[in-house]
């Protein structure tokens, strides 16, 4: 089959002006960014010491910068994204929210038996976004008339990738979404939207995946046309998202930082082709970067160590999470590659290894 054209390309990726998309620190529309809400005590000032400062990323920030204010702030990039949701003409959106942990857990819901996912699908007309982050009881639903930060998710550290898409590319967001089987506390689908997006609507059912194969993996391509690869998986895969499928998948060792004060928390894994390493030790880089351990992070990220991937989602490694379902977002854009690669300051070596290095493990 011959490749589109790029006449045909620009046709399929174009989106109206105006349509809805992630918003910057700068205030202004960006085609992704990445938000890592440092540790509380991870630095000076009063926002450090209560677990409100971040660290911010888009393709144009030039690598990390400080965050733009308190992440509790509707002016940051978290809080401006999301601000459609609590507007007057809402009903104009369609969205999905999502969350393991939602704000206010209701006794019908059983969040065991659903993945260990998080998110936010915000769409209009012309395009919208998703959100895939690891922040427990967020964002508030639309109801709460304002954009808000859980005070439960102040003290450890957090992340949240955001990724512009024109509106086509939510048919196949709401195909992985099958598979994930995510908890949606709050949601609007209505009119065109449920004609359109008949897969949502069969997630907001809470159906999902019930045969074979039990995961997924497709490519998306951002409004700006950035090439992002998610992978899925339901809890009858059975196995850790990333020793049992990504690491294969990607053809990379990986370097994984997640929550690591839950039970039955896996090894690091050097039985197959890959590596894949547990991170447990975080550092940004310069003098005065913020340095933690993985036991004060609920962020979930690998990075490739040679390149050139990284990947942001909601997937511990533990045996529980074998179990569950969930995923990740991954891209070979240099940019976030080059972001996250000097982030993993230690890690922890398999155990052959572990026996010829001794304890600590490379720095």
């Amino acid at each position: 089959m011959a490749a589109p054209s790029p006449l045909l390309l620009t046709a399929l990726l174009w989106v109206p002006a105006g349509a809805l998309s992630c918003y910057g620190d700068s205030g202004q529309p960006v085609d992704w960014f990445v938000v890592y809400k440092l540790p509380a005590h991870s630095g000076s000032g009063d926002e450090a010491r209560s677990g409100l400062r971040y660290k911010y990323l888009d393709p144009r920030s030039g690598g990390w910068r400080d965050g733009a204010g308190s992440i509790n702030s509707s002016a940051g990039a978290v809080g401006r994204s999301l601000l459609p949701l609590y507007r007057s003409n809402a009903s104009q959106l369609a969205f999905l929210l999502y969350n393991d942990q939602p704000p206010k857990a209701s006794r019908a819901q059983d969040s065991s038996s659903h993945g260990h996912t998080k998110g936010v699908l915000l769409l209009d007309q012309g395009g919208g976004l998703w959100l895939v982050h690891s922040v427990p009881r967020f964002p508030p639903p639309p109801s709460a008339s304002t954009y808000s930060w859980p005070h439960n998710a102040e003290t450890y550290g957090q992340m949240l990738l955001c990724v512009s898409f024109p509106l086509g590319q939510f048919q196949s967001i709401g195909r992985q979404l099958a598979y994930t089987y995510p908890l949606v506390y709050d949601h609007q689908l209505n009119g065109v939207f449920a004609q359109k997006f008949p897969d949502l609507e069969e997630v907001i059912q809470g159906h999902h995946v019930s045969h074979e194969p039990w995961n997924s993996s497709v490519t998306l391509t951002s409004q700006e046309g950035a090439t992002f690869q998610s992978f899925a998986k339901a809890g009858r895969f059975g196995d850790d998202l990333y020793s049992g499928w990504l690491a294969a998948a990607l053809r990379s060792n990986l370097q994984v930082q997640f929550w690591q004060n839950s039970p039955g928390v896996l090894p690091s894994n050097c039985s197959g082709t890959q590596q894949v390493l547990d991170v447990t030790q975080t550092a940004f880089p310069g003098p005065a970067g913020p340095t933690f351990s993985a036991t004060e992070d609920h962020s979930k990220w690998c990075v490739a160590p040679e390149g050139p991937w990284a990947c942001m989602g909601d997937m511990n490694r533990n045996r529980g999470e074998e179990h569950r379902g969930g995923g990740t977002l991954c891209s070979r854009l240099p940019v976030l590659w080059k972001a996250f690669q000097p982030l993993v300051k230690a890690w922890q070596p398999c155990r052959q290894e572990e026996e010829e290095a001794g304890p600590g493990g490379p720095s």
